[in-house]
């Protein structure tokens, strides 16, 4: 079984409120808790990262489908929201939204049918969303032109 391993390094210096810093070999980042979790917001965080895993796996594994698909686009982004639930002592991250917008070079019936199963398909195959599956419910909602 072929492996790949990722690393990452985390540095935190005090208490719940005190900010730290993490460290992979391509991201460098100070963090903290949240001020909508009564922390002081220095940085990023947790949820934040969770959310940028789930986007960026989701628009690259999409725009890998449109290709091998051979489906031009003009341009691919997302807008992703993740949704915590706050109200309990065990706070809990309850969904993610992915709002990707793509714009075809060729918005021919066939072309908008097939990217309409790709960016379905796509949820399901990114790694990520494989990995949260069961724990964190995700919806796709596209702008498809």
């Amino acid at each position: 079984m072929a492996e790949h391993r990722f690393h990452l390094k985390a540095i935190w210096p005090g208490l719940r409120n005190d900010v730290g810093e993490i460290e992979t070999k391509n991201l460098q980042a100070r963090i903290s808790i949240p001020p909508e979790m009564g922390g002081p917001g220095i940085g990023t965080n947790p949820d934040e990262m969770l959310l940028g895993a789930a986007a960026t796996c989701y628009i690259i594994t999409l725009a890998a489908m449109l290709e091998r698909s051979k489906v031009e686009k003009i341009s691919l982004t997302i807008e992703s929201e993740g949704i915590v639930d706050v109200s309990n002592q065990v706070i809990t991250y309850k969904k993610i939204i992915h709002r990707p917008s793509i714009a075809l070079k060729d918005p021919t019936e066939d072309n908008l049918r097939l990217v309409e199963k790709l960016v379905t398909k796509a949820e399901k195959s990114c790694m990520i969303s494989r990995a949260i599956k069961g724990n964190v419910e995700v919806n796709v909602y596209p702008n498809i032109s």
